[in-house]
């Protein structure tokens, strides 16, 4: 359980701490993701909202894990995540269309998914 705990910690690490997109822009995602579960919750109702966010959150999970594996804890490039070096450092600088992608067809799934259930 240390382990994973530790795993977790660098994963959270990472997320505060890249540059990959802008701090507005993390902050305002936090704030879009509330938005939309609250506005989803009084639309749907709780059922269909936590089955969203069961769904839409494990796809996310496993978007997250491929990329981490993938890219060998964010240190070497693969897909559209992109590593560079800089005075001996791997510094990850992009990450591109296909994650955007990813997220966008986990919202989608998500969706569809609390709707037919």
């Amino acid at each position: 359980m240390g382990k994973l705990w530790e795993e977790i910690k660098f994963d959270a690490n990472f997320i505060k701490g890249h540059q990959l997109q802008p701090g507005w822009y993390k902050v305002l995602k936090v704030f879009l993701i509330l938005g939309f579960l609250v506005g989803y919750v009084m639309l749907f109702g709780w059922r269909k909202a936590l089955i969203f966010c069961a769904v839409f959150f494990s796809l996310s999970l496993l978007v997250h894990l491929a990329y981490r594996i993938n890219t060998k804890k964010y240190t070497q490039s693969w897909l559209d995540f992109e590593v560079m070096e800089e005075n001996g450092e791997r510094i990850p600088k992009k990450i591109g269309i296909y994650y955007y992608i990813a997220v966008i067809t986990n919202l989608a799934i998500g969706l569809l998914v609390s709707q037919i259930l």
